[in-house]
Parts: C-alpha cells; structure tokens; sequence
C-alpha cells in the first residue's frame, strides 16, 4: 500500500496543498502543531469572542472558489463572503480623509474631491496600468511554478505579443516609492499606493513597482467573512476531511527522515520522549522555509533551501487584539491612520531595526461593514496592527520601548480623531518576540522574506527544492505572502507532488 502524502502544517498552504492532493484520489494526512487547523488565520480570545489575529481580508476569490470546485462544491455553500464597497478609509495628520472604492469611477470622483483633477487623471492612468501588470504576470508568474528572468519572458512570449511587450512595463528595476512619485503629485496618494509593499511585509523604498498590480487585484474584489476570517481556514479544513484527508492537531514534527536521497517520512514529537515514524510517499512543508536550513527539520534536509540572511527578512508587527468602545472616527471596517514622514518610518523598520517613531496603524472594525454606524459606545473587537521589525530572536524590542511605542500609537489615533480603550479587560498585545516563538527561526517575520530589488521575486523558495520527495507550500515559498498567495502555492506544491505520479493538477 503506498504511503500517504504527508503535509507538515494546516495553514491556508497546507490545507489547499490537501485538497488539490485529495481531489485527485491522493492518500493525504495533514499533522498540525497548534490544537486547530488555520496558521496564521487564527482567532483569538478577548472577552468571550473571537477576533482574527492574522490576516483580516479575503482577495481573488476565484483561487478558493477553484478549490471547491475540484471537489465539486461551491465556497458559497460554506462561507458567506460579503463585498466590500469600500476598501478602506484613510486618515493623515493633517486632517484629511479618503475613501478607496472597489468602484473604479468612484475612486476618481474621490481623488478628485481630495486632490483635484489632475490628480484623479492619474489615478485612471495608475489603474490602467497595475492591470497591465497583474494580467501580465498572473498566469505565468502567480500561478505557475518559480520562474527565472528568461523563463518568465519565454512563458510571456508563448502567450502571445501583448504578454511579452506587457513584461517590458512592469518596472521590476524601480521601486515601489520612486515609479508613485512619478505617478502622482500628491504626496498623500503616494503614501496610500506605497503601503502596498507592506501586505508583503516590505519597504516601499526597496521594493519593486510591480507591486502596483495589487490595485488591480483590490479592484477586482475585497470580501469580509461573516464571523472571521479563520472561518475559510476552517472551511478549507471540512473540506479537506470530506475528501478523506486526515488532520491531526496537537501534534508537532520532530524531523523529517530521508532515505536514498528521498524524502520518506516524519518522525513526530512523542508526548513521552519516544517519537513516532510515520512514512510518507512525499512530504508538503506548510511552515516558513527559514525552518529547513535552520536544522528545525532535522539535518538530512538542512540544505534543502538556502539560507535565508536575517537582513532579508520581511517585517513583523506590533498588534492589539481589543474588546473596547471606538470613539470619535467614523471606523469602517478597514482604516489605516498614516504617519507624517513615510520614508523615516520604514528607515527606522529597516535601517535602524526599531519600532518606528510616529507609526502607521490599521485597524480593523472586525464588526463594521461599508458604512460606519452611529457612535452607540457599545465595545466592539479591534485588531490595530503597527509595522516592527523582525528582530524577536535577537536584538528584540524590550518592554519599555514596547510600552513606549504603545503610548505613541494609540496617541497618534486619538490626535487623528481615534479615541479608544487600549487596557481594554481581556485585551492581547503580540510584539515580535511573540512571533518568532510561535514561528520559530522567523525572528518574527511574518510573510517570508523581504520583496526588496527585482531579484527578490525571483529568490523566493520554489514548490520543489533540492531534496527529491519535499515541497513547498505557505506565505514564504512561491509565489509569495499573503491569503491567495499562500493558497496558489499549496495548489503548486500539489502539482509538483503530483508531477512524481501520473495525473496532473
């Protein structure tokens, strides 16, 4: 009888790595460490409810509905997903204020109530051109295996004249910062553009401008789960297990063991010392890469990834999960508070390695929709996040500075108009060192390594690596971080899994 694939982790890489597997009458076992599937789509407790400490917002939908698909089901059927209308809500120190709309024209009769005419001609250009470049790397960079610069231009080329000409303006040689500044005059939108290089837990200042695409992807659909987002890592998980798949949580991988050059299954950590071997005819790795070479994994698959340098590293955070009542701003599900100085923010994060001085915040309204409700004072659940560095395992902020950078944060919300409880009863505060103890060898970072230079897209771990038989799936693998990312990437690591066996994904 041939061995089950093996998926060490159920986060959102792990469980579609399974699905895709167990679609195509792959034997699967998922083995999980913490006592529920999920990851980083997780829920937290803070006075009695469940607030998502990870990710908050679901994007290309179509990944996961083409995951219930291969099962022959419908997402709809298991989640309720609801549109949002407006993305976000954003704030300055100088008082304005700005909404961004899933509706293109809306956005540009915004832009040019805030900014003027010349600006809201900008950003129709700045939509036109983040679409070039997401459907010029959509199918043959996020959806297809790890590429180099050759053959991402012959997959361009093969698609046709348009692909290929598209792959000469997707700016891979600018950053993020410099291609905005060229694009729009008002600082305020290129400081709103520009924090899309951190959904990658990146600098603006170093990452490349292709991450422009991201406006296109926004555009194209934001959804709120009803109850959480950890809902979808939960239905991914149902899932799963009515295609057979079998999870077991609670229980950590010791190592991995390797014969004749191959990956052949896992040694678990045993609750009396004495682990127990379970063989495997392939092994899916849904944890960060950093793990491998790391020796976490034990030493026969050590120099399955390389090293990845600690100057590399993405970003971590700075969170607060409250119960608390939100006074004085009309929060809508999704506000970001912009510092003053953007490029000191993110020379402090990465140059300096300390929490920044005037930070930015996000906080999500786990409760609100589109429209902000009328100021009941009734609690509601906030996760308010602030960029850190990813320094848990070394050099980590200590507590005096986080109490300081704490006291900088919510003064900063209430000097934007933000009034709330941040000693809130029940509330959760994680800083990086919390992280890396909960993703060991991450010093806390939080989507895999840094997108910074045009090499970085490129420098990514792939699905298959240099051990025959071992995958990789999750944020810090190909084709990136973030919720659709991760899952593209189980989908990939299942299909080279699968490119070991007749049947294709």
């Amino acid at each position: 009888m041939t061995a089950p694939v093996i998926v060490v982790g159920a986060g959102v890489g792990g469980l579609s790595a399974a699905v895709a597997l167990a679609a195509q009458g792959r034997a699967v076992q998922v083995i999980e460490r913490d006592a529920a599937p999920g990851g980083k789509l997780r829920p937290v407790p803070v006075g009695g409810l469940a607030l998502d400490a990870g990710p908050t917002v679901m994007t290309m939908r179509d990944v996961f509905d083409g995951l219930f698909a291969l099962a022959g089901e419908r997402l709809d059927d298991h989640l309720r997903l609801t549109p949002l209308h407006t993305l976000a809500r954003h704030a300055w120190p100088d008082g304005s204020r700005f909404d961004l709309f899933a509706d293109r024209a809306a956005t540009v009769d915004a832009i040019g109530r805030l900014a003027g005419a010349r600006a809201a001609q900008q950003y129709a250009a700045f939509c036109v051109r983040s679409r070039q470049i997401f459907e010029t790397l959509d199918g043959p960079y996020l959806r297809d295996t790890r590429p180099n610069p050759l053959s991402l231009s012959l997959r361009c080329a093969r698609r046709g004249l348009g692909h290929w000409l598209g792959l000469m303006r997707i700016s891979p040689f600018e950053t993020l910062w410099r291609a905005l500044g060229r694009q729009f005059d008002d600082a305020r939108l290129r400081q709103l553009f520009a924090r899309y290089a951190t959904y990658g837990g990146s600098s603006p200042l170093a990452a490349p401008a292709t991450l422009m695409l991201i406006a296109h992807v926004e555009q194209a659909g934001v959804w709120s789960v009803e109850g959480g987002m950890y809902r979808l890592a939960d239905a991914l998980a149902a899932l799963a297990q009515r295609l057979g798949v079998t999870i077991r949580c609670g229980q950590g991988v010791a190592r991995l063991g390797v014969e004749q050059g191959r990956v052949s299954g896992v040694w678990l950590e045993g609750d009396a010392g004495e682990p127990e071997w379970l063989p495997a005819s392939a092994v899916i790795f849904n944890g960060d890469s950093a793990a491998l070479p790391a020796g976490l994994l034990g030493p026969a698959v050590d120099n399955a990834v390389p090293v990845r340098p600690a100057a590399g590293r993405s970003l971590s955070a700075l969170t607060w999960n409250l119960l608390t009542p939100a006074r004085g701003f009309p929060l809508l599900r999704h506000t970001v508070f912009f510092s003053s100085d953007y490029p000191r923010e993110f020379h402090e994060l990465f140059g300096q390695r300390r929490l920044p001085t005037e930070p930015t915040v996000y906080v999500c309204a786990q409760d609100r929709g589109d429209i902000a409700p009328a100021d009941g004072g009734a609690p509601e659940r906030l996760l308010c996040l602030v960029n850190a560095p990813a320094c848990g395992d070394a050099g980590a902020p200590a507590g005096d500075e986080i109490e300081a950078c704490e006291s900088r944060t919510f003064a900063h919300l209430a000097r934007l108009g933000l009034q709330l409880a941040p000693a809130s009863p029940g509330r959760l505060r994680h800083a990086p060192a919390d992280w890396a103890r909960r993703f060991p060898a991450t010093g806390g970072a939080l989507y895999g390594q840094a997108t910074h230079g045009w090499r970085a897209s490129f420098s990514r771990p792939a699905s298959a690596c240099r051990v025959p038989g071992l995958y990789l799936a999750g944020g810090s693998a190909h084709p990136g971080a973030g919720v659709p990312m991760a899952a593209l990437s189980g989908l990939l690591a299942a299909r080279q899994c699968m490119s070991d066996r007749p049947g294709r994904i």
